[in-house]
């Protein structure tokens, strides 16, 4: 069987180490023959393929961003199906393996309506998608933020100033939480949870209260309750939506106006998703890939890869992409507990 592998939407440590998975296992205990789709679907439609032999892929596991490149572009603005279908006839491809985010997996569940063999493979760092307990980038992403929370915190204390970290998480605050919950964060502001001004510098002026210099993690999708979220209207990602930014400096402000207290923001913006992958996401996006060849070969066309548990299982590729998996407001109130 020849299979296309593609790397669609963002960016995100461990997406070598699934191709990695995926050509090894395949070359090694199926024969399968695979080529790289480079771009993404912008690949896929402008006929951008390139061969994948088992000796593209060797070291790849603790190499950070994809060897075949990535875009946002959308098929269905260049053709669609029937662009798709011409070029892997082109190239005598059997099968499909995309591995991406939301928006990847519902036009791979899209070509599986239409006709086209394809199994998902998630990606997101921020562990949004459902069907999957965890997304592999996750676990790097809030091990970068935790540690320039870190580093920040030493800082802030030294001029006994209030930092303000803006983390990644449009629509949900796993990262927020997690980093903010592991660094000791004194506020965790989450889209999911709705927080007032009064509240934010309460919390922030008990820690200064008690001696300690304030941390305050936000997620760039996080705003304040009946407004918009903080975004550049001068700018759109490539799916249109606004790119968001600027929660963390109106959390400044805010804090400075209100208490007086000094206050610094920073934001780590794609530090997050660069550089290598941490060990963990090493070995689930390895047990990501060569699970997507198992399932090619069994020829569990629709679905996706996923972990539950310690196990990684096939899902339906609608269920994957059905809802967003946000923060449970109970996970976020064991964090609240140490606020302030």
């Amino acid at each position: 069987m020849k299979i296309g592998l593609l790397t669609a939407g963002g960016d995100c440590p461990g997406l070598n180490a699934v191709i990695r998975g995926v050509v090894l296992k395949g070359d090694r205990i199926y024969e399968h023959e695979f080529v790289g789709i480079k771009g993404g679907f912008r690949g896929l439609v402008q006929d951008d393929i390139v061969p994948l032999p088992r000796q593209r892929v060797r070291g790849l596991s603790k190499v950070g961003g994809t060897i075949l490149g990535t875009s946002r572009v959308s098929p269905f603005d260049h053709g669609g199906t029937e662009r798709v279908q011409e070029v892997m006839d082109k190239h005598q491809i059997d099968a499909l393996v995309a591995i991406g985010g939301e928006g990847t997996l519902t036009v791979a569940r899209m070509f599986h309506d239409d006709g086209i063999h394809v199994v998902g493979v998630p990606k997101t760092i921020d562990n949004d998608l459902s069907a999957t307990d965890r997304t592999f980038g996750f676990d790097t992403a809030v091990s970068v933020a935790t540690e320039s929370i870190d580093r920040l915190r030493t800082t802030g204390e030294a001029h006994s100033r209030c930092m303000v970290v803006e983390v990644m998480g449009r629509q949900v605050g796993w990262i927020a939480l997690h980093a903010g919950m592991a660094s000791g964060a004194h506020v965790i502001l989450i889209p999911e949870v709705p927080v007032t001004r009064e509240q934010v510098c309460g919390w922030v002026q008990h820690a200064m209260d008690r001696g300690r210099a304030p941390v305050v993690v936000v997620a760039e999708g996080f705003s304040f309750p009946g407004e918009e979220q903080q975004a550049d209207t001068r700018q759109a990602d490539a799916l249109g939506r606004p790119r968001l930014g600027g929660i963390g400096e109106q959390v400044t402000r805010l804090i400075e106006e209100q208490t007086g207290i000094e206050t610094r923001n920073t934001t780590l913006g794609h530090l997050q998703r660069g550089g290598v992958p941490s060990s963990y996401d090493r070995v689930l996006a390895t047990r990501f890939g060569t699970a997507a060849v198992d399932a090619v070969s069994a020829k569990l066309w629709g679905t996706m890869v996923a972990l539950q548990g310690i196990d990684i299982v096939n899902v339906n590729l609608r269920d994957a992409t059905s809802a967003l998996k946000t923060v449970p407001r109970d996970q976020w109130e064991e964090a609240a507990i140490l606020f302030g």
